[in-house]
């Protein structure tokens, strides 16, 4: 079987870069194909503190730039390109990018999950006027000011805690009667005195006039509708898998359209694997990413020399 690379790897976050070094270290021809800057999730983290080995929080940025340095030190290529599509015939995967086709036997889908919006009314009229779903990314511009977060998850508790370095105050909201995140996280987040929770309460609409400068809540249980006078939205209610590119391949996925795949990382389909954020699993972190994408090039390697017939007997 010819190909022009071993193993291809779709999506430069933590997954991706992971199984990018275990990759080319396996002796894999390996390219990674990311169409943004690669990083994913880890590059809106502040500070990022629970990786172990890192005995001081480091920015996610930086983190991300050595990931992507040791996986290239170690032979990976890595190319800027968006992928259109994923076909298999006879074996061999074909990748379509707009910078060209490319084969391979094996093909890790590390494509992450997009946040979720709350299709609430004024959400979509003030994106990026007020509206946003990345607190690193926009939380300078309205230092000083009052925000608004929406979730109770990690996510949301860590750009809350974030956000509060910043406002003048952050009012934080939850549509359950307590957060989700986990409890360390959760108790500062409660105990930070410029952050203040309410439960059981919703967004029903965003207003303004170019920009946001209110939100209108509701109490959930009461039904109850209050004004909130603030210069910014933020929401983290959970993400959606980034899972379009292998929708004609038959793959299956779970209830909510993450992709089920097998211990070893391998989907429905032989030879298509799935790491990181876009794969169903009960836990989603930076660490969990790096080990998934570990463990799908690890497998890919013995995968691949079954292909050609290499595999041990």
């Amino acid at each position: 079987m010819t190909t022009d690379k071993d193993l291809i790897i779709i999506g430069g976050g933590g997954a991706g870069l992971a199984a990018a070094q275990y990759g080319a270290r396996g002796n894999l021809r390996t390219l990674l194909l990311e169409e943004l800057a690669s990083g994913g999730q880890a590059l809106v983290i502040d500070a990022l503190e629970n990786y172990p080995g890192l005995s001081e929080p480091v920015a996610g940025f930086d983190f991300a730039q050595k990931m992507e340095q040791q996986a290239s030190r170690f032979g990976a290529e890595i190319v800027n390109a968006a992928v259109a599509s994923i076909r298999k015939d006879k074996g061999i995967f074909t990748v379509r990018t707009d910078r060209g086709d490319h084969t391979a036997l094996a093909v890790i889908l590390a494509t992450g999950a997009a946040h979720r919006r709350l299709g609430v009314p004024g959400e979509a009229e003030f994106a990026g006027k007020g509206v946003s779903y990345c607190a690193t990314c926009d939380g300078p511009f309205f230092r000083g000011k009052r925000m608004l977060v929406v979730g109770g998850g990690d996510a949301a508790c860590d750009e809350a805690m974030y956000l509060a370095n910043l406002a003048s105050s952050v009012l934080m909201i939850h549509r359950r009667d307590k957060l989700r995140a986990q409890k360390s996280l959760a108790e500062r987040v409660l105990k930070n005195p410029k952050i203040e929770v309410r439960f059981n309460t919703e967004l029903a609409r965003i207003e303004g006039e170019s920009t946001v400068r209110r939100a209108v809540l509701r109490n959930n249980r009461t039904g109850t509708e209050s004004d909130e006078e603030l210069a910014a939205v933020f929401v983290f209610v959970g993400s959606d898998p980034r899972t379009g590119l292998v929708e004609g391949l038959g793959v299956q996925k779970d209830e909510a359209g993450y992709i089920v795949t097998d211990q070893r990382m391998m989907s429905s389909v032989p030879g298509l694997f799935a790491a990181g954020d876009v794969r169903a699993s009960p836990f989603r972190q930076l660490v969990v990413a790096a080990a998934e994408g570990a463990i799908a090039a690890h497998v890919a390697g013995q995968y691949i020399d079954e292909a050609r017939g290499e595999g041990y007997a």
